[in-house]
């Protein structure tokens, strides 16, 4: 029994070690070059037809959030060695289910981002990328009355998407 706990023990060490030891991998999911220590979100700006007056700052500061909570980089206003920026280029909101009324039953609010990312210290990151997310709501509710609670639902996925692209590389 001795030596299964130590064979078990040995593989656990040498598990750890090999992804501790690279620097690139780390618990949360990032794969941030161990060279990288700071980052810049810039404030997203707003060029959508629609425009949602809050959508670009509340985009902007969650962006930030994130960076902050699941990394170890410094949050700089300008010039870190990873660069995050972009526009929203698409607010809008569409039928999505028709019923034998031919009436609109579902609708659809979509929000497009397009990001510019860029790594100083490894340009071959580099990306320009657009980002789409979409939440429902009934018809019979007007956009207005569901409008800051479908934002926050697209924002959570839209950041979580620009995340994954720029530091987890997914």
């Amino acid at each position: 029994m001795n030596i299964m706990r130590i064979m078990a023990a040995t593989v656990l060490t040498v598990a750890v070690m090999a992804v501790s030891g690279c620097g690139i991998y780390s618990f949360s999911g990032t794969s941030i070059q161990p060279d990288v220590k700071t980052i810049a979100v810039e404030y997203f700006q707003n060029n959508a037809m629609k425009v949602n007056p809050t959508l670009a700052a509340n985009l902007s500061d969650a962006l930030i959030d994130q960076y902050r909570r699941l990394t170890s980089l410094d949050i700089l206003p300008e010039n870190g060695d990873l660069n995050v920026s972009g526009e929203i280029t698409g607010y809008d909101t569409r039928p999505i289910a028709v019923t034998a009324d031919e009436v609109a039953s579902q609708n659809r609010l979509t929000v497009t981002v397009k990001v510019y990312f860029t790594n100083r210290l490894h340009p071959e990151e580099d990306f320009e990328k657009s980002f789409s997310a979409y939440a429902d709501y009934d018809s019979n509710q007007l956009l207005d009355a569901v409008e800051s609670t479908l934002c926050d639902e697209i924002i959570d996925i839209l950041v979580e998407d620009i995340f994954n692209a720029t530091v987890a590389n997914w």
